[in-house]
């Protein structure tokens, strides 16, 4: 017995004297699948071989060496990253991360044929799935800060037909795979001062909304969602898409609702909020990402906010209606690394969430509220790393920083290289 199995074994019985069983948390850990975001490979600029700028309230900063040039090159890095991160997972596009571009078609006329190679891809690397967000910035016609509820009929066309493709290519995905697509829509629209009129644009985006999800796609193939925002970069004063309509959209019109735990207030927690959401609804899409002031999209760490997410996410049974997935870029550091710490730390949270022993909740139900507080600190210092470590080498991985030897060679011959 190696030193991980002799650590596992004593973290098991301390856990068992908690009624903690760490063989189920670790099966329960196992059968949770990640949407792995690609945009953190690109830096969200698409391969459409246009000059598209980055638009839409996306900007990533650093310039570190190796970013993804063409969909080949973001799939080798996807492979180290998905090699390196425990389970069986899934990856997320983006509707600008085509394989190829064809003659005269942009993006309201794509179809499976510009995303074969990663529907291809996808197949031969056994994903758990592919998911397919439309790209509704970085193109000449979000106008004014608008997409989907610009004035303009023709403007908003162009989009609404762009938001029907990506379902439809989801929809093909998830024929061919076995488990349906998430397409979740996110549009940047906004004001950066304060707009005269609020209500139209919110009109509009509801009307154009309603004509992307006019096609009745079957479930077992595509699922929508829509994710709101408190603010942008560039939309300061005014979020066309807020919490506020995109949670009475999602219930009125039977779509899951997306939670991005980076696009709320910095003292507001999406933790809180899920447990009332489950009370009304069946199913939501989570996007776990790290808000740090007004940027929302820093590589997630193992903290406060983290660990309540995933306690909350796995304590009352929700996994079975969550879509968890990542959202985040970060060009400061190594792009595969952020991918690979980001997913781990996920996927700690939810080992300790699993690991919780029952103590607290049983106090709690006494009255005893005193006695719940002394159970939730004492079971921070539970031997949970250990049973992390075990859990990595079951997948034939390392639970500590040795990942990084693999990282720091790949980008020495492969990253460097690229221009």
């Amino acid at each position: 017995m190696n030193r991980t199995e002799t650590a596992y074994r004593i973290a098991r019985e301390i856990f068992a004297e908690q009624n903690v069983d760490t063989d189920a948390a670790l099966k329960k850990l196992d059968a949770v699948p990640i949407s792995i975001h690609a945009w953190q490979g690109d830096d969200v600029t698409g391969f459409e071989n246009t000059n598209h700028a980055l638009t839409g309230g996306c900007q990533v900063t650093g310039n570190h060496p190796g970013r993804a040039r063409n969909a080949d090159e973001l799939r080798d890095d996807l492979d180290l990253a998905l090699k390196l991160i425990p389970g069986r997972h899934r990856v997320n596009l983006q509707g600008h991360q085509v394989d190829k571009m064809l003659p005269g078609v942009d993006r309201d006329g794509f179809t499976l044929e510009n995303f074969s190679c990663w529907l291809e891809w996808a197949m031969e690397k056994k994903l758990h799935g592919l998911d397919l967000a439309p790209a509704f910035y970085s193109h000449v016609n979000l106008k004014d800060g608008l997409s989907l509820s610009h004035p303009d009929a023709g403007i908003r066309r162009f989009w609404i037909d762009h938001g029907i493709a990506c379902r439809r290519i989801g929809a093909a995905f998830g024929r061919k795979l076995g488990t349906p697509a998430i397409c979740n829509f996110w549009a940047p629209d906004g004001f950066k001062d304060t707009p005269a009129d609020r209500f139209a644009p919110r009109l509009r985006l509801m009307e154009s909304l309603d004509a992307c999800f006019a096609e009745n796609i079957p479930a077992n193939e595509e699922r929508d969602a829509v994710e709101a925002k408190l603010f942008g970069i560039g939309t300061e004063s005014c979020t066309v898409g807020s919490h506020e309509f995109y949670m009475l959209y999602a219930m009125r019109k039977n779509k899951m609702l997306c939670f991005d735990s980076g696009h709320f207030h910095p003292t507001e927690s999406i933790a809180d909020k899920l447990s009332s959401v489950f009370c009304m609804m069946d199913e939501i899409l989570l996007h776990v990402s790290r808000g740090v002031r007004w940027d929302s999209d820093h590589v997630t760490v193992l903290n406060d906010e983290l660990l309540a997410i995933a306690r909350e996410s796995a304590v009352y049974g929700y996994l079975e209606k969550i879509h968890l997935a990542l959202d985040y870029f970060d060009a400061s550091i190594n792009r595969i690394a952020a991918w690979v710490i980001g997913a781990r730390d996920f996927q700690k949270a939810l080992l300790i969430a699993f690991l919780e022993p029952p103590r607290a909740r049983e106090l709690e139900k006494a009255g005893d509220f005193t006695g719940r507080l002394a159970a939730q600190e004492a079971a921070k210092s539970l031997p949970w790393g250990a049973v992390w470590d075990y859990f990595c080498s079951t997948h034939n991985l390392s639970g500590g920083m040795e990942f990084m030897d693999e990282i720091n060679s790949y980008e020495r011959k492969i990253l460097e290289t690229r221009a």
